[in-house]
């Protein structure tokens, strides 16, 4: 008898999404249950031992579906990717961090304070979110842990348009950097802390760039939607090798802005 699979995720979700193609390239039935809609679906994760998305659930098992190495492993797929090296995905995580800043400076604050689609961040958070992803990696790299509250943050109350969020991006692509600088020069951790286990220091830097670069997507779908041009548009060139999903937004929510 085929397993009963139930994946638990949130719009906006870059690991969500993802997790659900992959599903789906399968040929894997799963039960959709959006957290944010369906009532006691977090309670029941809690229940199970889990506090964050997406999870692919089997009776009482589960995986936190954020790495698919191990979402593959708990359905049984098959998963081939290449890996691009570090200074490569650190060149990538630039770039897109860099595009964001351009980005800003272009959107109308209706834009940049118009929600998302199925949730309470604005494109303005969603923004800063992209620079505090690799200030998560930092954390954990330095010695710390990457901690799912960090992708909670919104843009702090002060920062009421683009211009302090791109300021803000800069110190963030300083700060990592130098880091780099520093990580080049000296042996880097083998693994680092996360809230979803401790995991290889490559695999969370890949995470970390790709997970940006989907969320940059994103922004330059609510430009587009505004019918202005992205200074810059990232695509196909330069994003190759990053392991994003197909699609931009959530499939199962009506648009990208509400």
């Amino acid at each position: 008898m085929a397993e009963h699979y139930r994946v638990y995720w949130q719009p906006g979700c870059s690991s969500c999404l993802r997790a659900k193609e992959f599903l789906k390239a399968q040929g894997i039935a799963y039960e959709s249950i959006n957290v944010r809609e369906v009532d006691g679906a977090m309670a029941v994760l809690a229940r199970l031992g889990a506090k964050s998305v997406p999870v692919v659930a089997a009776g009482e098992r589960f995986v936190l579906a954020q790495d698919l190495d191990e979402l593959a492993a708990f359905v049984g797929g098959k998963l081939e990717r290449r890996w691009l090296s570090p200074e490569a995905l650190v060149g990538k995580l630039d770039l897109v961090l860099a595009a964001t800043q351009r980005y800003l400076r272009q959107l109308p604050d209706e834009r940049l304070h118009a929600k998302m689609a199925g949730r309470e961040r604005t494109c303005l958070d969603l923004a800063y979110h992209i620079f505090v992803i690799p200030l998560a990696f930092l954390d954990a790299a330095r010695g710390g842990a990457l901690t799912f509250d960090y992708f909670e943050r919104l843009a702090p109350a002060e920062m009421t348009t683009g211009a302090p969020v791109a300021q803000f991006g800069q110190g963030v692509r300083q700060d990592f950097a130098a880091w780099w600088g520093e990580a080049a020069k000296a042996a880097w951790p083998e693994t680092v802390r996360t809230y979803y286990g401790t995991q290889p220091t490559h695999a969370v830097l890949e995470r970390t760039a790709w997970h940006a670069a989907q969320h940059c997507r994103q922004v330059m779908a609510v430009l587009e939607q505004a019918g202005i041009a992205p200074d810059g548009a990232l695509g196909p060139r330069e994003l190759d090798g990053l392991p994003l999903p197909d699609e931009v937004y959530d499939d199962e929510v009506r648009a990208v802005t509400a």
